[in-house]
């Protein structure tokens, strides 16, 4: 079976991740577990997701995959990074009709749709915009505001990750072919070698939205396993 080694990073003990189209070799100091916007808003019911018409109700399997992501990677010394999704509660950051962003963002539209709900959908400080009760950080963990759908857009990230010398990406979280594919797509052109647990991310829409961001990732752009072969490889 062939394996991708990374030169970066020879001198560090590594774990060999079974994965498709093939296994990847990562050493845990210089990885980072990313958790994708899972908020009320797009993991809940009464959240953006939801009130916008999307399908939110089969969330709970994939927190708690998450969950058991997270606890593994914690127990490895892997660093964890959180992300939320959304803005200011006057929407400033979201961008005005000048920005593609403002006629894009579903939950923008949604609220132009229904005005009683201006300030409530992905504002800094909201249920909506909270992540879910069950996913909870902690001390040592990054939690990361991101204005749009990629990580790296106008955020930190990049520098945050190079300054602790980390260059492979786990991701989990919502939505695959969103947000998630997104940010694994810049983390590429930047050099980060991505994977994504399949069973820790969550589309709301049909089946092959999913299936097609899989298919992208695994063909172009990175790497797939799923959340207990992750957490077996580190036990090993």
């Amino acid at each position: 079976m062939t394996t991708v080694y990374c030169a970066h990073s020879s001198t560090l003990p590594q774990k060999e991740l079974p994965a498709r189209p093939e296994a990847i070799a990562f050493p845990p100091q210089q990885t980072a577990l990313i958790v994708v916007d899972m908020q009320n808003a797009y993991a809940t019911e009464g959240g953006y997701l939801d009130l916008a018409g999307f399908d939110v109700s089969a969330t709970q399997p994939v927190i708690a995959k998450i969950q058991q992501a997270v606890s593994a990677a914690r127990a490895a010394g892997i660093q964890i990074i959180w992300f939320q999704n959304g803005w200011d509660s006057d929407y400033v950051e979201a961008g005005d009709g000048g920005s593609p962003n403002f006629h894009k963002s579903n939950a923008l539209k949604t609220m132009r749709k229904h005005p009683e709900l201006q300030g409530t959908l992905l504002a800094k400080g909201s249920w909506d915009y909270a992540l879910v009760d069950a996913l909870v950080p902690q001390a040592g963990d990054i939690v990361l505001p991101k204005p749009r759908y990629s990580g790296f857009f106008n955020t930190p990230l990049d520098s945050m990750l190079r300054s602790r010398g980390i260059r492979h990406l786990i991701f989990t979280g919502i939505a695959t072919n969103v947000c998630v594919e997104s940010t694994l797509r810049d983390g590429f052109f930047l050099e980060y070698f991505g994977v994504v647990l399949e069973d820790a991310t969550y589309q709301a829409g049909p089946a092959f939205a999913q299936q097609a961001a899989i298919f992208n990732i695994e063909t172009f752009f990175g790497w797939v396993s799923t959340v207990d072969t992750f957490c077996e490889t580190l036990k090993n």
